[in-house]
Formats: C-alpha cells, sequence, structure tokens
C-alpha cells in the first residue's frame, strides 16, 4: 500500500509539472519543483521571464492555482517564482529557445541557429557547451548533427558539473530532437589545476634573491682567491729576498775570513 501511494503521489507531480508547462508555453518554465509541507503543496516555477509566469496582476498564477486546485484536488498550493539570474547557462531555456526558433524559421535554417546560439554561450564565457539536433533537418533522412566546443566531459564524476536539457521542436518534415549541455563560467572542475599567480610571482622573486646571493657568493670567493694569490707571491718574494741576504752576508763571512 505505502508502494502504490509513493507511485503515485510521483505519478501526480510528473502530471503537475507537465501540465505547468504546457500552460504557461514553451521557452517560459526552465523547470518545476514540487515540496509537499504540513501546510501545503509548494511549487517552484523556475523562470528566466518571471513577468510572463505572473501575467498582469498576477493573473496567470491564479489561473494555474485554479486549476491546480480543480484538476489535481488539492488544498492549498502554494505557488512561488525563481528567477534564474544568468539564462544564458540554463540548458532548458537554451534548449527551448534552439526549439521555438526551429519552429518559427524552418528546419532548412538549423546551422545558422545552432551556431548563433553557441555563440552567445562561447560570449557569455562558459566553459563548455554542446548543441545536438536529430531529425530530417536537410533531408528526408534523419540524421544527428553536433555543434560543441570546449570543456565537456560526459564520463565519470566530473560529467555530474554538466547541465543537460532537452526539448522537441514541432515543424512541417516531423519533430526536430533538441538536445544541450552546458559547463558554465563559476563551475568548479575537480581535475583542473588552477595556478596562484601571487604565489609563482613570490616564488620568482625569491629565485632572483637566491640567485643574487649565489652570485655575491661567487664574487667573495673570487675576492678571496685573489687575495691568497697575492698573499703568495707576497710570501713567496719575501722568502727570496731572505735568501739573497742570506747568500750575501754568507760571501761577506767568507771574505773576512
Amino acid at each position: 500500500m505505502i508502494e502504490k501511494k509513493f507511485v503515485e503521489a510521483k505519478k501526480q507531480e510528473f502530471e503537475m509539472k507537465e501540465f505547468i508547462k504546457k500552460f504557461v508555453g514553451k521557452g517560459k518554465v526552465s523547470g518545476v519543483k514540487i515540496e509537499r509541507t504540513p501546510v501545503g503543496e509548494k511549487i517552484i516555477i523556475i523562470t528566466a521571464k518571471p513577468g510572463l509566469v505572473i501575467g498582469r496582476g498576477g493573473e496567470v498564477i491564479h489561473k494555474i492555482n485554479d486549476l491546480l486546485k480543480d484538476r489535481f484536488k488539492l488544498e492549498n498550493p502554494q505557488i512561488e517564482i525563481f528567477e534564474i539570474q544568468e539564462p544564458i547557462f540554463d540548458a532548458q531555456t537554451v534548449a527551448d529557445n534552439i526549439a521555438l526558433s526551429l519552429e518559427k524559421f524552418g528546419p532548412l535554417s538549423f546551422k545558422l541557429i545552432a551556431y548563433r546560439e553557441l555563440d552567445r554561450i562561447i560570449k557569455a564565457g562558459a566553459l563548455g557547451a554542446e548543441i545536438r539536433l536529430n531529425g530530417r533537418l536537410p533531408s528526408d533522412r534523419a540524421r544527428s548533427w553536433r555543434f560543441a566546443f570546449g570543456y565537456l566531459n560526459k564520463t565519470g564524476a566530473t560529467a555530474e558539473i554538466v547541465r543537460r536539457a532537452q526539448s522537441n521542436a514541432f515543424t512541417r518534415p516531423g519533430v526536430v530532437g533538441v538536445k544541450v549541455a552546458i559547463v558554465s563560467k563559476d563551475t568548479k572542475i575537480p581535475d583542473k589545476i588552477e595556478i596562484n599567480k601571487h604565489v609563482v610571482e613570490e616564488e620568482l622573486i625569491l629565485e632572483e634573491v637566491d640567485k643574487n646571493k649565489d652570485e655575491e657568493k661567487e664574487k667573495l670567493k673570487e675576492k678571496s682567491k685573489k687575495k691568497k694569490k697575492e698573499r703568495r707571491k707576497k710570501t713567496s718574494k719575501e722568502k727570496d729576498k731572505n735568501k739573497e741576504k742570506n747568500i750575501e752576508e754568507q760571501k761577506k763571512k767568507k771574505e773576512k775570513k
């Protein structure tokens, strides 16, 4: 019984999410979160266009509230709006925008649409992105087209940092599947090595100081060597003088005898 209730609750949540997305419209809602509280169901609508979701004087929100009460028999649904600050890094928003562009301009201009959206993501400073289009785009036979750049890991633990989403474009030749994956500029990549400039500068300064010290030591060594050589020369000269003196003294002694 508990399992059935759990499955029914999850099924109801899925139906509610899909209903809200269809009612508001494609490209306006990025995601829907449902939290069950003792007071009632808390529904968080994630969107990049909060004005369109709320409507004039909260008209759209009131309609959604009434429809949720009637259709899903919710007693006290509390709807909140969460605004996406950087919609260019939201994969669902980008996927919906591409799907809407394909529906508006047709599937023949799919390359222009994909490259334009990819260029916007690059200029925003994303670390990596991928756009995949599947369907009857330039010909009668379905094909898969890929547009990508930058860092985009697909396996392992690092694949979790990639934001993924998908959407469908309903065109005259048929349905075109749109898949988008984005790595935003603020994401921390675990296997990326960051170099601290301040530490590098300090190390370079220390290396220069050590080089200067080594040069000074070498200069001191050379000076000491020169002094030693000079001392040796002086001592050798003094010895020679003493020898000459001794020889002269001996000569004088012999002459006296």
